[in-house]
């Protein structure tokens, strides 16, 4: 399991705006502050996917090092 940092801000419409920092572009947002904080770990997940399955996998952590 991952751990990162993640921001949550309410905005000028009242909800609120998650972002996790070290995933650029990894933004959700929620009525609530438990809505967002769900929905970020979801676009999170989501996000990681993406990276695996297109071979990028510096975010990850697993790429494998170079002798």
């Amino acid at each position: 399991m991952m751990k990162d940092r993640v921001l949550i801000q309410p905005d000028e419409d009242g909800v609120f705006v998650a972002e996790c920092p070290s995933l650029p572009g990894c933004i959700s947002q929620g009525k609530t502050r438990e809505e967002a904080v769900a929905n970020i770990q979801e676009a999170i997940e989501g996000y990681l996917e993406s990276l695996k399955a297109h071979g990028d996998l510096r975010v990850i952590g697993s790429a494998p090092r170079s002798s």
